[in-house]
C-alpha cells in the first residue's frame, strides 16, 4: 500500500470513527438507560445551560483541551478533529432519530449504541491520529503525576460522572453495562481495524499513537 493510499484511508478511518462514535452516543441517549461517564456530564450541562448535548460536548472538549497546556500534552489531527466531530454528529443523528418510549425500542437502541460505540472506537484509535481530549487528559495525568492509567481514569470518571448525575445526566443500566464491555469490544475491534506496520524505507505521516486509550471520547 502507498504511502498517500494508507494516509488517505487512515483519514477515513479517522473521520468515519468519530462521526459513529458521535452517532453511538446519540442512541444511548434515545434509548435513556444510562449513559457513557462523560455524556452523564455533558447531558447535566446540557439540562442546567438549555444548550444542546453536542455543543456542550464541544465546549467541554475544548476545555478539557485547555488543560493539556500545563500537562504539556501535544494534540494530532484526531484530537481536534474529536472536539467537534463527535458533538455535531451527535445531535445530528438525534435530530434525525425519533423519540423512543417502550423497552422495545429503548432495550435495543442500547446494545445498538454500546456495540456501535466499540466499532467506532476501534476504527478512530487504529488510524493513530492522536488521543481525544479526555484521553489525552488521563495520559498526561499520568506523566505528571506518577499515578497509574486506570488510577486517573477511575478518578477523573467517577468525578466526572457524580458532577453529572447531580445536574441531571442519566446513569442506569446502560452506565453499568457499557462499563464492562467497551473496553473488550473496543479491543476487539481495533485489532480488526489496525493497519500493517508500514514497509521498511516507507515514509509516514507520524502521529501521536493514544497511549492507554480506551475511548475517543
Amino acid at each position: 500500500m502507498s504511502t498517500r493510499v494508507r494516509l488517505g484511508r487512515r483519514l477515513i478511518q479517522l473521520y468515519a470513527g468519530l462521526v459513529l462514535y458521535g452517532a453511538s452516543s446519540a442512541l444511548l441517549v434515545e434509548a435513556g438507560l444510562g449513559l457513557e461517564p462523560w455524556n452523564v456530564l455533558n447531558q447535566g450541562l446540557a439540562a442546567l445551560t438549555g444548550l444542546t448535548i453536542g455543543v456542550v460536548s464541544i465546549v467541554v472538549g475544548a476545555a478539557v483541551l485547555l488543560l493539556w497546556i500545563p500537562l504539556r500534552q501535544r494534540p494530532g489531527l484526531g484530537t481536534v478533529s474529536n472536539v467537534f466531530v463527535v458533538g455535531l454528529a451527535m445531535d445530528g443523528t438525534l435530530a434525525l432519530v425519533p423519540d423512543a418510549h417502550s423497552l422495545a425500542v429503548r432495550v435495543p437502541l442500547l446494545l445498538a449504541g454500546i456495540v456501535l460505540n466499540g466499532v467506532a472506537t476501534g476504527l478512530y484509535i487504529a488510524a493513530s491520529f492522536g488521543p481525544g481530549p479526555r484521553d489525552g487528559l488521563m495520559t498526561g495525568l499520568h506523566r505528571r503525576t506518577g499515578r497509574s492509567i486506570r488510577l486517573m481514569r477511575t478518578a477523573v470518571e467517577v468525578a466526572v460522572v457524580v458532577t453529572g448525575f447531580v445536574l441531571g445526566g442519566t446513569i442506569g443500566v446502560g452506565t453499568v453495562l457499557y462499563a464492562v464491555s467497551i473496553g473488550p469490544l473496543a479491543q476487539l475491534f481495533l485489532r480488526m481495524f489496525a493497519f500493517a506496520p508500514a514497509p521498511a524505507g516507507s515514509t509516514v505521516v507520524a502521529t501521536a499513537t493514544p497511549q492507554g486509550a480506551i475511548l475517543p471520547g
